[in-house]
């Protein structure tokens, strides 16, 4: 991952490698701007001093994982066919983990505070119509949430880096398809969208493996959970995707015959198959908000389709993930340097105003500290705890979580340590919101894997382990 740099008044440069940021902080050029993500602040340039090159923002918008991916364009003519090709060459990878659900929870939580005050000490007539879900373009906090949060690191990024340009995958989902393939020409006016692949949304919601016995890495075929020769029809809700082997093995067997000594997988597939269409509604609510947000920018926006990306990413042989998805956005010829280490960023907010715990009824149980700060540390900052001895000795680099006793927890990339004493702890960066960990691409060596596999190469995200050097 590439480290941010910035001239003497905060104006961005380009990114430098991590070797090149040790040579410029050992020989005192440059000092630390921040931590996490990691920058560096030169102390003898200026940005006119410097020649930039043209860097491009790449997002691939999902509902719960954001991919972001910055990279440097360049052009090549195409001798055979006369055509100017766009090359990327990738300069830093994000991930965005949304938190809408805990959001949604939060307030019905608050939802329910108001009922038991409204019911206990007096009776107050209810309000419902003040929320402003009348309003053209409102959308649930839950969605303007992704919508804020993915702009708020597009700013960020703005600073940190010479971005001239944007690129947006912009999904659509037809979820009347989904339920109904079948569906076609005046029965799209009682719905909303047309034109969705069922097996790309089955890829996702299976997460690209077979159901029965959990195989990657292969040809998947669509699968009918309960059969169409028995009665069973072609709703999303009746459909999986299986191995050849599995799809010929369960031929026109119930599922429930077919896994009857997987009595855990049959549990899960059920439940699965079921699954409300929650995420793709939430792609199709906040996709044109956060696109009419980015060309408030005043940058040039480029809009393309999911089938453009997943195009790109099989003919180029990279692994899926959120951020890759998004370097693989738009018209490229070619991506380069894409394996390398993928910045995660995990929504945690900045605290809450309720001071005390309710149960699920919605009835208060116990009281929070007044303070968010003890001992000068706040839940969120980033801190490095040395302890000589004990059980907890060592020294652990994470995100705090504080007690009104003095007894922290830290949130390393292993685990969480408990029982950390303030007097150990020193601090790195302040909290702004947000979690921070890295994540390694780790690629199946050549040989392993199954036979009749895809040529597109297995992908894991891997923590790293132990502290980052740059960073501290």
């Amino acid at each position: 991952m590439s480290v941010f740099v910035l001239d003497r008044r905060g104006k961005p440069l380009m990114p430098c490698s991590e070797a090149r940021a040790r040579k410029l902080l050992a020989a005192g050029r440059a000092r630390v701007h921040r931590v996490m993500p990691f920058a560096i602040r030169l102390t003898d340039r200026f940005q006119a001093d410097c020649e930039l090159q043209p860097l491009r923002l790449k997002l691939d918008p999902g509902s719960k994982i954001t991919g972001l991916a910055l990279v440097r364009e360049s052009q090549t003519l195409d001798l055979s066919t006369g055509e100017i090709e766009r090359n990327a060459a990738v300069v830093s990878l994000i991930e965005i983990v949304h938190r809408g659900r805990q959001i949604s929870e939060t307030l019905t939580a608050r939802r329910q505070m108001r009922r038991r005050r409204r019911n206990q000490l007096r009776y107050r007539a209810p309000r419902f119509l003040n929320r402003g879900g009348d309003k053209k373009g409102w959308l649930a906090p839950s969605l303007m949430h992704r919508v804020h949060t993915t702009m708020s690191w597009v700013h960020r990024l703005q600073r940190w880096a010479p971005i001239t340009a944007l690129s947006q995958e912009l999904v659509r989902f037809d979820m009347q398809a989904m339920q109904n393939p079948e569906i076609s020409g005046m029965e799209y006016q009682q719905g909303t969208l047309a034109g969705y692949e069922v097996r790309e949304f089955l890829l996702e919601k299976w997460g690209r493996q077979c159901a029965y016995c959990g195989v990657t890495d292969t040809p998947l075929q669509i699968e009918h959970i309960h059969p169409k020769s028995r009665g069973g029809s072609d709703r999303v809700s009746n459909l999986t995707l299986a191995c050849a082997p599995c799809n010929q093995r369960k031929n026109h067997l119930p599922v429930e015959v077919f896994l009857a000594k997987k009595p855990e997988v049959l549990k899960s597939i059920l439940a699965q198959a079921k699954a409300p269409l929650r995420d793709a509604a939430a792609v199709n609510a906040t996709r044109w908000a956060l696109a009419n947000a980015l060309k408030d920018t005043g940058l040039s926006v480029e809009l393309a389709s999911g089938g453009r990306t997943k195009f790109n990413r099989h003919r180029l042989s990279i692994p899926k993930s959120h951020a890759l998805d998004a370097a693989c956005v738009g018209d490229i010829a070619i991506v380069t340097d894409w394996r390398q280490t993928t910045l995660q960023v995990k929504c945690t907010g900045r605290g809450s105003y309720q001071r005390t715990r309710l149960d699920r009824f919605g009835f208060p149980r116990g009281y929070l500290t007044r303070k968010k700060r003890v001992f000068g540390f706040q839940t969120g900052d980033r801190v490095r705890a040395t302890v000589a001895r004990g059980k907890n000795a060592g020294t652990h680099t994470g995100r705090v979580a504080v007690r009104a006793t003095g007894s922290f927890n830290i949130q390393t990339g292993l685990s969480v340590v408990q029982g950390i004493g303030y007097r150990h702890c020193q601090l790195i960066q302040r909290g702004d919101g947000y979690g921070y960990s890295q994540l390694k691409i780790a690629l199946a060596p050549k040989g392993c894997g199954n036979q009749g596999a895809a040529s597109q190469p297995a992908l894991s995200l891997l923590p790293i382990h132990g502290e980052v050097s740059r960073a501290d």
